[in-house]
């Protein structure tokens, strides 16, 4: 066919939400472009495979930064799904919905009246089966399956308890009515298996009939005739087609091919577009622009015990858990290994959580691009709302050239500040007496990293990316803006941006989940519904 209703760029996280409820109107013919293979490589499906998953570059947009001036002018590798399923189908699987004060804040500050926490939390519902069961938070009969972590560990309870000890406290569930302290995590994952995006919705659309997928084809270009887009051109199998969209275009890019792709039609910065050559079709100067994304540095402590995780590398534990999950799709096979983590304040003088820990039973080790693993355990701390802002650029014209992204992680004075407060509070943690028959020598940073300027230089040299990329694309009426609060874009007919580049803030955890109900929202904005009832639930706002 060389015409559909809506044409959906990408096949990620938010692309798949889009194409199922799009399409349960069997009138609707949509057609799905993504520029990668299909998510049958096993290693997308067993959680415990996430390493081998997101280091896989046959699956990976395999992106680096530009030089990161507060990081030593080290590049810093950006790892993106280029698969179905998006990043979904090789993250950590993490579902966090990040704290509903982030919402009110698109609200109150961004002046996004539609976006409150009351108005997103029933999509978050609707989208959701948990295994915790329904309440006024959880949703119990949605498509992606959630599951609590439930992988027996005693470093799992120690951690737990040391949040109590320590007095960043304990919450039975971060996405419910106590969005702060220490926890046992969520998972995208059901039956012992990855729920991906792509599980969840793209295969019940494919379903259906009315919705057809193309992999391994990449968008070079939307189509338009003044200020309307028609269609996209893109390459499949080498070989170039244009396809006509009848009603809209989605961008479901992620934050950085949808700014790519839009600066590559002639939409975005004026003076950017000329210096590359590009016929400026609408002046947006905010498009790539207001990058955001979670710096995070790891630390690492040896373990006086030794658990079977700490040995599954070895080749006959390595086949017997393969074995054990094909099976019965239990053990360590079914596990994300970052199954606790919180949700914790770098001082008191913070409102809400800014900081968040992923936390692992085991430590690990790359060398040559393979993956020891050690008789240790690690934890993540991740700086969650940073007030440094990055871009991603052209670096040419040329569609299939990665563009330039530059984060400037850690630039703004505060942002190292509560970075520096993280890892102290880590360690603090890491210090309590629930540990103590547990804890060995710190391996990361290491017992010699004790000033202020070392912990600082340590956190230059080693922070990265918790793989948070957004805000690229502001949903908004400011200048800087590039789509309106139903995710249009501005100056622009039959056309929409919807990923995580439209948050104006980055949210104050893993962006999964939020992404997930941002397309589930413009779903409904898209076929002209009424948008789901606000609930208000109650939640626990410690003083």
């Amino acid at each position: 066919m060389d015409s559909y209703d809506y044409v959906i760029v990408g096949a990620g996280s938010a692309g798949c939400v889009l194409a199922n409820k799009l399409g349960e109107d069997k009138g609707h013919r949509i057609l799905v472009l993504e520029a990668g293979p299909m998510d049958s490589n096993l290693m997308i499906h067993i959680p415990a495979g996430v390493y081998k998953a997101y280091r896989n570059p046959k699956t990976n947009w395999n992106y680096l930064t530009e030089n990161e001036p507060e990081l030593f002018n080290r590049k810093v590798p950006m790892p993106r799904g280029k698969v179905v399923g998006g990043s979904s189908s090789i993250n950590s699987m993490v579902y966090m919905r990040g704290h509903p004060l982030d919402y009110d804040r698109w609200q109150s500050e961004c002046g996004l009246k539609e976006w409150s926490y009351d108005q997103c939390l029933p999509y978050f519902k609707e989208g959701e089966s948990s295994d915790r069961g329904e309440d006024q938070w959880r949703g119990g009969s949605g498509n992606l399956g959630v599951s609590k972590g439930s992988f027996e560990n005693p470093l799992f309870e120690a951690f737990e308890e040391a949040g109590r000890q320590s007095g960043q406290g304990y919450s039975e569930d971060l996405n419910g009515y106590n969005p702060e302290g220490i926890a046992r995590l969520d998972a995208t994952r059901k039956h012992g298996r990855r729920c991906s995006a792509a599980v969840a919705h793209l295969r019940p659309a494919l379903a259906r009939g009315n919705v057809t997928l193309l992999t391994k084809s990449q968008v070079l270009k939307i189509n338009m005739t003044n200020n309307s887009v028609s269609g996209v051109t893109f390459k499949h199998r080498g070989e170039t087609r244009s396809i006509k969209a009848n009603k809209e275009v989605i961008l479901s890019g992620g934050a950085i091919n949808s700014p790519h792709l839009l600066m590559l039609s002639g939409i975005g910065p004026e003076k950017h577009l000329k210096e590359h050559g590009i016929d400026v079709n609408v002046d947006l100067p905010g498009v790539g622009q207001n990058l955001q994304d979670h710096s995070c540095v790891i630390l690492q402590y040896a373990c006086k015990k030794s658990f079977p995780i700490h040995k599954v590398n070895q080749p006959h534990r390595k086949l017997a858990t393969g074995i054990k999950w094909v099976f019965t799709k239990k053990g360590i096979g079914a596990s994300n290994i970052w199954e606790a983590g919180g949700l914790i304040r770098s001082s008191s003088k913070v409102a809400y959580p800014d900081i968040q820990y992923h936390f692992g039973p085991v430590g690990f080790e790359y060398e040559d691009n393979k993956i020891s693993l050690l008789q240790a355990f690690a934890i993540h701390v991740d700086q969650l709302r940073p007030r440094s802002r990055g871009e991603v650029t052209l670096k040419s014209a040329d569609p299939l050239e990665k563009p330039l992204m530059t984060f400037n992680y850690l630039q703004h004075p505060e942002d190292l500040a509560e970075m520096l407060c993280g890892v102290k509070k880590a360690r603090e943690l890491i210090s309590q007496q629930a540990f103590d028959e547990y804890r060995g020598e710190e391996l990361i940073p290491g017992p010699e990293v004790e000033s202020d300027d070392d912990l600082v230089k340590f956190i230059r040299d080693v922070a990265e990316t918790d793989y948070h990329p957004s805000c690229s694309c502001v949903m908004g009426n400011s200048k800087m803006a590039v789509v309106d609060e139903q995710m249009k874009v501005h100056g622009v007919k039959n056309l929409r941006v919807v990923d995580a580049s439209v948050m104006p803030q980055i949210i104050s955890g893993n962006l999964n989940a939020p992404t997930q109900m941002i397309a589930a929202r413009a779903a409904d904005m898209i076929l002209g519904k009424e948008q789901l009832s606000p609930i208000k639930a109650s939640f626990a706002f410690n003083d």
